[in-house]
């Protein structure tokens, strides 16, 4: 009778998981941390948690430092105190989102659309995916003859916070002048133009946010020291 093959440790434990990497995948879920987070959200001692998931307050410190394991029905018992299902603790967790724009990376371009721009801007946020805000620095130049100023308009909200120099803000019917310090928030979706009316360049940093705005048919709002009617005119960066 031939003899059956003799299957070396080596061999055997390609079949089999291997105990590091099982405790990684757990580490990698920071089960601990996320424990922690709940517990510290609801302003909650261990103690306090303890009493709810009659866990000692000594075993759930271990179990938040990652020093054990907690087997599912104590990790049940911790899910039901903070209404959380189980699967809470072993869903991946979103990367924060973390992003620097080095002044020396940006690209500095002009106004679009025109002769001679009357500003020109750099993305402060040309690197994040998918934003829900549009940060920008603008230097917005003194007017010449040869400069045509051009309204616009765009949905959502603008914020301006400006940095230096004099600017004149348009925005439908109101107008007003700005200084440095001075800030203003207004809705997008009506024309607006920006006009340096200094002798020097303003500089400023502007945010556009994208959600639409909700007000009542026939309404406007801007929100700036000074406000008055004046005339029409119309900075998404473009």
């Amino acid at each position: 009778m031939s003899e059956l093959p003799v299957l070396k440790s080596e061999e055997t434990q390609k079949t089999q998981v291997d105990p590091e990497t099982a405790e990684r995948f757990i580490a990698e879920k920071r089960i601990g941390e996320r424990i922690k987070r709940l517990r510290l959200k609801k302003s909650m001692g261990l103690v306090e948690l303890g009493k709810h998931t009659g866990l000692s307050a000594s075993f759930l410190s271990q179990l938040e430092t990652g020093r054990v394991v907690p087997t599912l029905r104590n990790l049940a018992r911790i899910a039901m105190v903070f209404s959380k299902d189980l699967s809470y603790f072993f869903e991946t967790e979103p990367i924060a989102l973390f992003r620097v724009h080095r002044r020396r990376d940006r690209v500095r371009m002009p106004q679009t659309g025109v002769e001679v721009p009357t500003y020109f801007f750099e993305s402060l946020g040309y690197m994040v995916p998918d934003r829900h805000m549009d940060p920008y620095f603008a230097e917005f130049v003194p007017l010449t003859k040869e400069m045509e100023p051009k309204g616009h308009m765009h949905p959502g909200y603008e914020f301006l916070y400006l940095l230096e120099g004099e600017l004149e803000l348009r925005h439908g019917d109101h107008e007003c002048k700005l200084e440095a310090g001075d800030a203003v928030y207004f809705d997008a979706s009506t024309p607006h133009v920006y006009l340096c009316v200094g002798k020097k360049p303003a500089g400023a940093v502007i945010v556009t946010m994208h959600q639409a705005p909700a007000l009542l048919p026939g309404t406007q709002r801007v929100v700036a020291a000074g406000a008055k009617p004046a005339a029409g005119g119309a900075l998404r960066m473009q």
